[in-house]
């Protein structure tokens, strides 16, 4: 039996066309999810997806990663520096996303090692991400990796064009 080996690596022009496709499946996963209506127009990944990748793979404050299993690319995470009003740094992972069948054999722990390591020889003071309310499985994830909650947004929906309380959307 052959043993799995699962990595991560860098992210390059030629990975452009998976990274896109992944972009829009881990949108469409995420938007229906409860807070997913807001998320999905305000911290998503902007449509067409494939230009702010581009973006991002081109721009030195930025590192998108793939995740593989032996050479496939199953998996992609992306981080941004932010500059805080002290002047400090702060990364921002605005993307981990692992094919569902490729989950929970380490792909996803790859791709945060490296993207931690990005972030931390940058000089970040620390490193935010975002997990939807309800979605233990990202929170658990995070916290294996020492991301813990620094703050508790609240929303309500003031328009029927959010979905209310029950069907999808937090209020």
């Amino acid at each position: 039996m052959t043993a799995i080996a699962e990595a991560a690596r860098p992210a390059t022009a030629g990975d452009a066309v998976v990274l896109s496709e992944m972009a829009a499946l881990a949108s469409a996963e995420l938007a229906v999810q409860r807070g997913g209506a807001v998320w999905s127009r305000l911290e998503a990944r902007p449509d067409p997806q494939h230009e702010s990748l581009a973006r991002d793979l081109a721009d030195d404050e930025s590192l998108v990663v793939v995740g593989t299993i032996d050479t496939a690319v199953v998996g992609y995470g992306a981080v941004r520096l932010v500059k805080l009003h002290d002047s400090t740094t702060l990364g921002r992972i605005s993307d981990i996303y692992v094919m569902p069948d490729a989950r929970g054999v380490g792909v996803g722990e790859a791709m945060m090692e490296l993207l931690l390591a990005w972030a931390q020889t940058r000089g970040c003071i620390g490193v935010d991400s975002l997990a939807l309310p309800g979605d233990r499985h990202t929170k658990n994830f995070f916290e294996t990796h020492g991301l813990v909650a620094r703050a508790i947004i609240t929303h309500r929906a003031l328009t029927s064009q959010q979905p209310q309380r029950g069907s999808g959307e937090e209020s």
